[in-house]
């Protein structure tokens, strides 16, 4: 029940508004949230405190930045009988058999953009051209290596894709920037857009992955993928002789998902094949009984609860390097408590004492489970990119920081499609995980999107090569308009945050504020959110902007409480006793390293995570409990 009181001085005028649906003690959280947020104070809180904020703002977006697209119009099931993952994603919501599956609509975090300005205004390629085009390539130092960046591909490739229309579009590059551009003009497919039978967002866009943390990125999003990648032996997946992927006649690797594909990300799939048939003998050594359909239902469930752990407490806590991001992402896989007390009690004491992760049943908030328009837009990190992959020599001998010498630069515009495929083969799977693991990403800053992938091939949902070329800069800030998705200054209040009024509360950088100007003249108003957001300020430990953070906060947390195999059914009973273990003892993606490549951690990585690059120093030893620690 919304709460009438009369509103503070300090509340922003352009969120004055949003406190009309709050119920009182919504109202009371969003001051406190907002009050913080006007001094910028909530990541020089001391861990606990930012915690406590972290965990405030969370619950608003929950009230209010959950938007279902489409109706509900699946059925209940038994449960009982479904107690694995399926191959499209149906019949893990326990009272929907439909919802997360593939092929249903991409939820919301927000209304649709009610901005006036056209696709085109200002023109995707001039943005591209004049804010995102590489300069010099800015690297993001030790904190983010390219093992890191191949991640957020394995990842996004396991969660969404938007359905493509049949009609075409064709951008052509104005005048004033044409002669810079590698593509005068290009074409590509619309986004498929249907009506949703809704009387509020009437129309959507399907998503042809399943949203879940299902490992679908190397089980496939359908039977028909499935059953493509599957040995129907021993509960196994296909995998040639030296760990990498099979290839078909064509020269395409069969893995899960195939589109876009390029080496880094087929080492990750080749990686967690690996650990799949790895759980596979393992159960069969001590579920002797278990036939090839359990052996392979098992192992699915355990891949992906370790590709999600993974996710949760190494490689976001490299993304964003501060201790309170620390005790937030902990928190939610173990509990305030610790893992030492949920190992030994079980998660009996709720979502804060012992974390999202074994709840009892599924958490929603009133919102079916998908992932959403906003979430897919924030996850565009191409910047992260490199010109090259610097391979480094393995026979030689490493210094006393464990740097190797290099070996040679390949351009990345060989290292993707089938060609990447074909060097890979040839570099081999040991030498290009540590090479990768040595190699800095790039920066999510403006004038750092890679050069090569203004003049890409595409590939179709088979990784097939599309006949034309794409402009992927220019194409990111037109898929945004085109899906409705708000600019910048709309975004940030509809997120709850405090809108800019001037460049200047963007950035202090003048010759950035110069090349707003030039594209945007002084309307914040008109700012594309990719802009804004390789812009913005940077919090101190952070690789990604303070904007898209706060979507992650929201979704990192929903990925794990709406899905009943981390929650209901996130036990022995279904996992096995042994497979329960596997999950408990792996903490890093170090632990699946080692598992599969014995010694390389020692010999070739020095820093704490495989996600920092592997000769930077590592984490130094704190004397502090954690949650009594200041800021870092």
């Amino acid at each position: 029940m919304a709460f009438s009181i009369s509103l503070p001085s300090f509340v922003h005028p352009q969120l004055r508004h949003v406190v009309a649906k709050m119920s009182l003690f919504d109202t009371i959280l969003f001051y406190v949230v907002h009050l913080v947020d006007k001094f910028d104070l909530w990541h020089r809180l001391p861990v606990l405190l930012g915690a406590a904020y972290l965990g405030m703002r969370r619950h608003l977006h929950q009230r209010y930045n959950l938007l279902h697209v489409g109706k509900v119009t699946g059925k209940k099931y038994d449960t009982e009988e479904f107690t694995y993952r399926t191959a499209d994603g149906t019949c893990n919501h326990p009272a929907d058999h439909l919802v997360g599956s593939q092929g249903t609509f991409f939820g919301r975090n927000m209304p649709p953009s009610t901005s006036t300005y056209g696709l085109l205004e200002p023109h995707p390629v001039t943005v591209a051209t004049k804010l995102f085009e590489r300069r010099k390539y800015t690297d993001c130092d030790s904190q983010f290596n390219m093992i890191a960046c191949a991640w957020v591909q394995f990842m996004i490739h396991d969660w969404n894709d938007h359905m493509e229309d049949t009609e075409q579009v064709e951008l052509r590059a104005p005048r004033d920037v044409a002669a810079g551009c590698p593509l005068k003009s290009f074409k590509f497919l619309k986004t498929k857009k249907l009506s949703t039978g809704s009387p509020d967002l009437k129309f959507g866009h399907l998503n042809s992955r399943t949203p879940w943390w299902d490992g679908s990125v190397i089980y496939g999003n359908n039977e028909g993928d499935m059953i493509r990648v599957r040995t129907f032996k021993d509960g196994k997946l296909r995998v040639s002789e030296d760990g990498l992927l099979q290839h078909d006649d064509k020269g395409i690797p069969i893995s899960g998902d195939v589109r876009n594909h390029w080496a880094g990300y087929s080492l990750l799939q080749a990686l967690f094949v690996k650990e799949h048939n790895a759980i596979c003998d393992m159960l069969k050594e001590h579920y002797p009984e278990f036939d090839d359909e359990k052996l392979y239902r098992h192992a699915r469930l355990i891949t992906s609860a370790v590709i999600a752990k993974i996710h949760t407490i190494d490689w976001t806590l490299e993304l964003i390097k501060t201790d309170t991001l620390v005790a937030g992402m902990r928190i939610n896989w173990y509990g305030l408590l610790g893992k030492k007390i949920k190992d030994l009690l079980g998660p009996k004491f709720g979502p804060v004492l012992s974390g999202l992760v074994g709840l009892k049943r599924p958490r929603d908030h009133g919102t079916p489970y998908s992932l959403t328009e906003e979430f897919v837009s924030v996850y565009r990190m191409h910047s992260l990119l490199p010109d090259t992959i610097v391979l480094r020599d393995l026979k030689s001998t490493t210094s006393e920081d464990k740097s190797l010498p290099i070996q040679k630069e390949i351009p990345m515009s060989e290292m993707i499609g089938k060609e990447g495929e074909k060097r890979l083969s040839k570099i081999g799977m040991e030498q290009m995980l540590v090479s990768m693991g040595h190699q800095s990403c790039g920066a999510a800053t403006l004038w750092n999107y890679p050069s090569w992938m203004r003049n890409l091939i595409p590939h179709d949902i088979d990784g097939d090569d599309r006949p034309d070329l794409v402009d992927m800069a220019a194409l990111d800030i037109y898929r945004d308009r085109e899906r409705g998705i708000p600019r910048y200054n709309e975004f940030r209040r509809k997120l709850l945050m405090v809108p800019i009024s001037k460049w200047e509360d963007l950035t202090d950088d003048e010759e950035v504020i110069a090349a707003l100007q030039e594209v945007y003249g002084d309307d914040v108003e008109k700012l594309d959110l990719q802009v804004g957001l390789h812009t913005e300020k940077k919090i101190k430990g952070f690789a990604i902007s303070e904007t898209a953070f706060f979507i992650f906060l929201l979704i990192a947390s929903r990925r794990l409480e709406a899905d009943r195999f981390f929650t209901t059914d996130y036990n022995a009973r279904t996992y096995t006793e042994k497979g329960f273990e596997w999950v408990n003892k792996t903490e890093t993606l170090k632990d699946v390293i080692d598992r599969h490549f014995l010694k390389m951690t020692e010999k070739y990585m020095r820093c704490t995570s495989a996600f920092s690059v592997w000769n930077s120093d590592p984490e130094p030893r704190h004397y502090l409990p954690l949650y009594l620690r200041p800021a870092t």
